[in-house]
């Protein structure tokens, strides 16, 4: 899996710079990314603080687990109806 480049404090602090009015394609060069990066940054990230980014990150990684444990359930109750319907 790719490693993120930047953390959600350095996201969030070009943001910040973005919101103080600096121009995207100079912050772009800045910081070595390209201008639809820090617009899908701006998505993703605008309005947050570090701590709402961070509460949002275990967020996502919660809801990717708990898809994965419903999806082993469900793939478990399938097995078990098959089972049922091939005894009888």
């Amino acid at each position: 899996m790719k490693r993120a480049r930047f953390s959600e404090e350095q996201i969030i602090g070009v943001l910040k710079e973005a919101e103080a009015g600096a121009k995207t394609a100079d912050l772009a060069r800045r910081h070595g990314v390209s201008e639809a990066t820090i617009y899908n940054w701006k998505a993703k990230y605008g309005g947050l603080e570090v701590s709402e980014a961070r509460r949002l990150r275990e967020l996502e990684s919660e809801n990717a687990r708990l898809k994965r444990l419903l999806a082993d359930a469900m793939l478990d109750q399938a097995a078990l109806k098959d089972l049922l319907a091939k005894k009888f």
